[in-house]
């Protein structure tokens, strides 16, 4: 076998154990089984997190209502539409933080989802 031959197939090993990783553990990347909010969702960085802190916000409606108000509000992205909240006076407390209102709601999404 020639020494060429030998690194290309440890090369080509070492790419599909990497990709099997990523694909199959949350080693890399955390996979979250798949929602009908997940164009919504996929602003959150740690969905775990934003549930835990979306479980305690008040006044939170139901998760289609919730989605479909946060597609309307999140146009121009997230760091926009919270800039835009604190502007207009749409802030919430929960749980001792102050939060804009769509990042609010976008953690209550995360809860009920």
């Amino acid at each position: 076998m020639k020494r060429r031959r030998f690194i290309a197939g440890v090369a080509a090993a070492g790419a599909a154990v990497a990709a099997g990783l990523y694909r199959f553990t949350d080693l890399f990347v955390k996979h979250y089984p798949p929602t009908p909010y997940d164009d919504v969702l996929a602003l959150l960085t740690d969905r775990e997190q934003a549930a835990k802190l979306g479980a305690s916000v008040p006044g939170a409606s139901e998760p289609k209502a919730l989605a479909a108000s946060l597609r309307t509000r999140l146009k121009p992205g997230l760091a926009a539409a919270a800039k835009a909240d604190v502007a207009a006076g749409r802030i919430v407390e929960v749980d001792g933080w102050v939060l804009p209102g769509s990042v609010a709601l976008l953690a209550a999404l995360a809860a009920k989802a």
